[in-house]
């Protein structure tokens, strides 16, 4: 099996705990060492929003603002792949593509899996209620009805008060 093409999963990671809880629940059940003869090629993807997506507003004075959470943006980004990058290390995965990808997450996940012939994404769940989730939508739910693979959904669990 030393010839075996390795399948692409891709992970979806943002800033979120639940993210966090997402990439290790893959990390320990799929590709710890311990994992099959033949593991997932491992790609990490955070979608960086635009900043002005991210500002939501346009006029005067929006072009002062740009620059500055463009900036934001960025050291986000920078900040939420050192931690991706540090959990492999914990894990003793080493083979693995982080990836930054400015726009929707939606769009960007799921042109990943496109771009790379990804067999699987693994996206987290933030565990939002119904309201919210009509108001932000739902990646999860995007990804799940249109991404060209399968769609592991990752919940953290709930803890106990």
């Amino acid at each position: 099996m030393a010839d075996c093409e390795k399948q692409v999963m891709i992970v979806a990671i943002d800033e979120s705990e639940h993210s966090a809880y997402a990439l290790q629940w893959t990390l320990d059940r799929f590709l710890a060492p311990y994992a099959p003869n033949c593991p997932f090629k491992l790609i990490i993807v955070h979608a960086k929003p635009s900043p002005t997506t991210a500002v939501g507003l346009a006029g005067p004075g929006a072009a002062d603002v740009l620059p500055i959470v463009e900036a934001d943006l960025r050291r986000i980004a920078a900040r939420v792949v050192e931690k991706a990058k540090e959990l492999c290390t914990s894990k003793l995965v080493t083979d693995v593509v982080l990836e930054v990808v400015e726009g929707d997450a939606r769009n960007v996940l799921c042109e990943a899996v496109e771009k790379h012939h990804a067999s699987m994404l693994v996206v987290g769940s933030h565990g939002y209620g119904a309201i919210k989730r009509t108001v932000l939508g739902s990646v999860s739910d995007y990804c799940a009805h249109h991404a060209h693979c399968t769609v592991m959904i990752v919940k953290k669990p709930k803890t106990k008060h």
